[in-house]
């Protein structure tokens, strides 16, 4: 269809008029109010405020009745009740249904009350308190990790799941752990055997005869053997006669042994606190492992001084120490033989406790008291019994081993140092000139001049005499 210019105007301005027109009559219907909050107000949870307005309001809303509860006390008064954490909007309405304002009502943990259940229970405590969101968040320096846990758990009773923690515990936090292991072991045993043989012609006949009384400690036997003096035996008397054709041997044999064996172990190890430390002195013993498919692999088994430990500082110089402490050493005694391999055993004492105590206080978490005793006395029978001669057909022996064991910890508080403070067993020997080692027989050199504490320890040389020496 055809249509003329002056027409086509007609209609594009009639629909301007009425666009216009349309927009004017929305214009006048609805009027957009932002929510542009003018003020706030923070209620401590389960507590109530009143807020007055300065005008004179006809209509309350609530925006999360979960949050906070509202009433009006009067046409300028409201009654307000927190009663779980969170934020939460307050309209205020006119007579006319216009708006007066919004109030964001933030609903936090009381921590006044808070707060002073804190200075009660931890009253030299520095700790800040301030409340983020829905929770509490606290910060400041603490003396100690209990105490800090004390303060979080009061806090999670105001506000469960929802606490910050950013207090940092002060003071010294690492551990130096001095662990002593002593142990003496003293053994005796003595013995007392006779032995008589005869030997000769009775009646054109020959006659030999040769008794021995005891098994000694060891088990060995000779009965029926020539009387000899038994190897290992300290004293020995052997005398005889002779009576026509008949031979007589008397023999008289005493041991006495005696021996002590110390036994002297001192690790030393640090840590921070809450974090695990280990260490060993000692090696890995190779062990033979049978497998499944008939194969033999090889693990390794150490041995030597072990220490284990975790320490917790928990209030200033108060520590909790979790450790295993071990001394091991090669036991050949104890071993068994596989063909053509030897396995020897291993002979270990270990403790595993945890413990609190202070700085410089020590404590013997382990004591063993140990006294092995065994006797045995044989007779030919009858023979034993003679009054005097028996004493010929008799032996008496006993063995008493004993063992004692103390092992002593004792935790000290560190900080580190400077380097030059601190002495290395190296820094006690000082390798020899070619003239002192050639000219003079001297295998160190005189020991280095060192200054302060690292000094002190190095005058602790290697000079002097070594080796077996008995006061």
């Amino acid at each position: 269809m055809y249509t003329s210019s002056p027409f086509k105007a007609a209609l594009l301005g009639a629909a301007l008029a009425l666009t216009s027109v349309a927009q004017s009559a929305v214009a006048d219907t609805v009027r957009v109010i932002r929510s542009n909050t003018e003020s706030a107000l923070n209620v401590p949870m389960n507590r109530a405020v009143v807020v007055e307005s300065e005008v004179p309001f006809a209509e309350l809303s609530i925006a999360n009745p979960s949050i906070a509860d509202i009433s009006s006390l009067s046409d300028r008064t409201i009654y307000v009740l927190g009663k779980t954490p969170g934020t939460t909007t307050l309209t205020i309405l006119d007579g006319n249904g216009q708006l007066i304002t919004n109030v964001d009502v933030r609903v936090a943990p009381d921590l006044t009350e808070f707060k002073e259940r804190l200075r009660q229970i931890l009253p030299d405590e520095r700790i800040e308190v301030r409340s983020a969101n829905d929770g509490i968040v606290l910060s400041g320096t603490v003396s100690g990790t209990a105490k800090m846990q004390r303060a979080l758990d009061l806090a999670q009773r105001y506000a469960p799941e929802r606490v910050s923690n950013l207090m940092t515990v002060g003071g010294v936090q690492q551990v130096m752990l001095k662990v002593r292991f002593a142990e003496m072991q003293r053994s005796v045993s003595k013995a007392l055997r006779s032995s008589v043989s005869l030997n000769g012609l009775v009646l054109d006949d020959d006659l030999g005869i040769s008794s021995e009384t005891g098994t000694w400690l060891d088990g060995a036997n000779t009965l029926g053997q020539p009387v000899t003096v038994t190897p290992g035996s300290e004293g020995g008397v052997l005398f005889g006669f002779t009576s026509g054709g008949l031979e007589v041997g008397i023999l008289l044999e005493a041991l006495e042994s005696k021996g002590v064996v110390r036994t002297l172990a001192e690790p030393n190890l640090t840590a921070l606190s809450g974090q695990e430390a280990k260490f060993l002195a000692g090696g890995e013993y190779p062990v033979p492992v049978s497998q499944e498919d008939g194969q033999i692999s090889v693990e390794f088994k150490p041995f030597g001084v072990e220490l284990n430990f975790i320490p917790r500082v928990i209030d200033k110089d108060l520590i909790n120490l979790e450790l295993e402490a071990a001394v091991s050493a090669l036991d050949p005694d104890n071993g068994i033989d596989l063909g053509a391999i030897r396995i020897d055993g291993f002979s270990r004492r270990e403790t595993s406790t945890t413990v609190e105590l202070r700085d410089g206080e020590s404590f013997a978490i382990a004591g063993l008291l140990q006294d092995d005793f065994r006797d045995l006395n044989g007779q030919v029978p009858w023979l034993g019994d003679i009054p005097v001669l028996g004493a010929l057909f008799r032996s008496a022996e006993y063995q008493r081993a004993q063992s004692e064991l103390v092992i002593i910890i004792t935790p000290h508080l560190v900080t580190p140092t400077r380097g030059e403070a601190l002495a290395l067993p190296t820094d006690r020997v000082k390798l020899p000139t070619e003239s002192d080692l050639f000219l003079f027989g001297r295998v160190t050199g005189d020991s280095r001049q060192l200054r302060g504490a690292a000094g002190e320890v190095a005058k602790q040389d290697f000079n002097g005499s070594y080796g077996y020496v008995m006061d």
